[in-house]
């Protein structure tokens, strides 16, 4: 690891990491503290995607369903309106929206084909976004000064690395710049953003394999066509799937690659202080 002791960490004149798990948990909350502190560099991982990667891709689906509105479409043509993607760290909407969802076109779903589609094109930025992850570190310190730097990943990391490869392309690039951070959830937790996700179901991104095999099985125990599938059910009964999914991969990244931290313990941080003792404290004396 970039830090191999507690000793190491404090005494590190550039303190580097790389914030993982299930979205919800506080990575970017905790990342906004250390922004605020005025000493970090905050690279967002959703961020980077929404404007570097699927901006393009994000404009022209909205610049695609004013062309179906004869008043919109007559401005658009005549450069009279201008559309773009309002994406922020804090609002990510604009991704998860052109993300969308499988099912009824009728309730706001996508033919599977498109929503595939869609997906392949997250996981090709997703990748790309990681990959700039050392890019953004020497950017934020040679062009700004900041000795200090937060990656805050999306919680689909997982599902592009192989955890238990040496040479897996990503993780290996990204331990060897930072430390590998997971905050990890209790069954508490678990509930709680199942609950959450209940209310208000948001796009996500799969493994192909994990997405296909998701939807056969739905399918089969629904026995309800493709075009009559309810988009929100859908992902709605993904999400706990893909949460125990999940769980296994980030606790390989943590015990090969890096470090375990706990989310109850994530959540009380007010400083950046506060956040490097907490670090400090899940490593080795």
């Amino acid at each position: 690891m970039l830090y191999p002791t507690a000793q190491a960490w404090r005494d590190a004149p550039n303190k580097r990491v790389v914030l993982f798990a299930m979205s919800g948990l506080g990575k970017t909350h905790v990342s906004n503290i250390l922004r605020q502190a005025g000493d970090w560099f905050h690279y967002s991982i959703d961020y980077r995607i929404g404007t570097r990667y699927m901006g393009e891709y994000i404009v022209d689906n909205a610049k695609r369903q004013a062309m179906q509105v004869p008043f919109l479409r007559d401005l658009l043509l005549s450069d009279s309106i201008y559309i773009g993607s309002n994406i922020s760290f804090n609002n990510l909407t604009p991704v998860s929206t052109y993300l969308g969802k499988p099912g009824d076109p009728d309730r706001g779903g996508l033919p599977m084909h498109e929503y595939v589609r869609r997906q392949g094109q997250f996981e090709r930025a997703e990748r790309l976004a990681l990959l700039d992850t050392e890019y953004f570190i020497d950017r934020a310190q040679d062009l700004y000064g900041y000795p200090h730097f937060v990656c805050d990943t999306g919680g689909s990391i997982c599902e592009w690395v192989d955890p238990q490869d040496a040479e897996d392309p990503i993780l290996t690039a990204l331990s060897s710049v930072a430390l590998m951070v997971w905050v990890r959830g209790s069954e508490a937790h678990t509930e709680d953003l199942i609950r959450r996700f209940d209310r208000a179901p948001k796009p996500m991104a799969y493994r192909p394999d994990f997405l296909s095999s998701a939807w056969t099985r739905y399918l089969d125990a629904t026995g309800t066509s493709e075009e009559g599938i309810d988009p929100d059910a859908f992902i709605r009964w993904t999400y706990a799937q893909a949460l125990a999914h999940r769980q296994p991969l980030y606790e390989a990244m943590a015990s090969n690659w890096g470090i375990t931290v706990d989310a109850s313990d994530m959540s009380g941080v007010r400083t950046a202080a506060d956040f490097e003792d907490i670090i400090a404290k899940a490593l080795p004396d």
